[in-house]
């Protein structure tokens, strides 16, 4: 019979891929770790990892079984902070999650607003990659996302709700610096600061489809994970950024110069996405705020 206790010490082992780190981690023999691994896939009928003197790893068996596992235990402390929440008077709860980066003051201004007209809801939030959040809400895993990619497939509506102008971070003294607007063509002669392929998907996805607007093979010097690092590798003359303005706005680095592109203004879409279904009267109401939200962050100095 499969145990609460046995997933828990085969996430141990998937996160360590080591039975004796993963013993220590745990804080138990390794004898029994490995039985109970072994007792796990007799119950499962699968190898869950292929084991040698030197090494540890997952079968593809057992990557997916790890992902449903935490899937389970994610659930699990849902329900845990859903009762809590109940007992300390929230009456309702959304699931909020988070990718890309979401400005901010956006956030908090929405926040606030929540918490003064339905303090008895409960607002949590979840920080991940887009393809982690996209499984969650077909899940029930959440409720609703804020995400910079429309492109989530069948079952979700995805609602562009802010944007933003995309600008150019670039370090000091540079060529491009005798251009008040920089022409894209000529910003991709120069190497290039950018978003981490599945760290920050939705960006990712929307900066690479303005690249491939200009016939030129951009150099990618870099690939990274926030904000800060890439105005920290621009600072440092690693290559040119793109950020947005609301980014900059709240993050600035003292030794990085923003401009504008010129030409049309290209713009940094922010989505809510959401289960195609009807929504909660909570989400319903969270979702009536996003406007005026809208309007407060823009208008509002950040």
């Amino acid at each position: 019979m499969m145990e609460l206790r046995h997933l828990r010490y085969f996430i141990a082992v998937a996160e360590e891929l080591h039975f004796a780190r993963a013993a220590v981690r745990l804080h138990i023999e390794q004898s029994p770790l490995s039985r109970a691994i072994k007792d796990l896939e007799y119950d499962l009928g699968v190898q869950l990892f292929e084991r040698t003197t030197r090494s540890t790893r997952l079968t593809w068996a057992g990557q997916v079984f790890l992902g449903d596992v935490r899937r389970v235990f994610a659930t699990i402390e849902q329900a845990k902070a859903g009762v809590k929440a109940a007992a300390t008077g929230y009456h309702g709860t959304l699931r909020i999650a988070l990718s890309d980066g979401i400005v901010r003051p956006r956030l908090t201004v929405l926040l606030a607003q929540c918490r003064e007209e339905e303090p008895e809801v409960e607002i949590r939030l979840f920080e991940m990659p887009l393809a982690q959040q996209v499984k969650g809400l077909r899940s029930d895993l959440y409720d609703a996302g804020f995400a910079q990619s429309a492109e989530v497939g069948e079952g979700i509506i995805a609602e562009p709700i802010w944007s933003d102008p995309l600008v150019l971070a670039i370090p000091p003294r540079h060529p491009l610096l005798a251009h008040k607007r920089i022409p894209l063509e000529e910003a991709l002669r120069y190497p290039l600061v950018l978003c981490h392929l599945e760290a920050c998907e939705g960006c990712s996805r929307q900066i690479d489809r303005m690249l491939r607007t200009i016939d030129v093979q951009p150099i990618v010097a870099e690939r990274v994970a926030s904000q800060d690092l890439m105005l920290t590798l621009v600072a440092a003359g690693y290559g040119l950024g793109f950020t947005s303005t609301a980014q900059v706005e709240i993050c600035p680095h003292p030794e990085v110069v923003v401009r504008p592109l010129a030409g049309r203004s290209l713009m940094l879409t922010t989505y809510l996405l959401r289960p195609d279904i009807e929504p909660s009267p909570q989400l319903s109401h969270f979702i009536d705020r996003l406007n005026p939200v809208e309007t407060t962050a823009r208008d509002e100095p950040m």
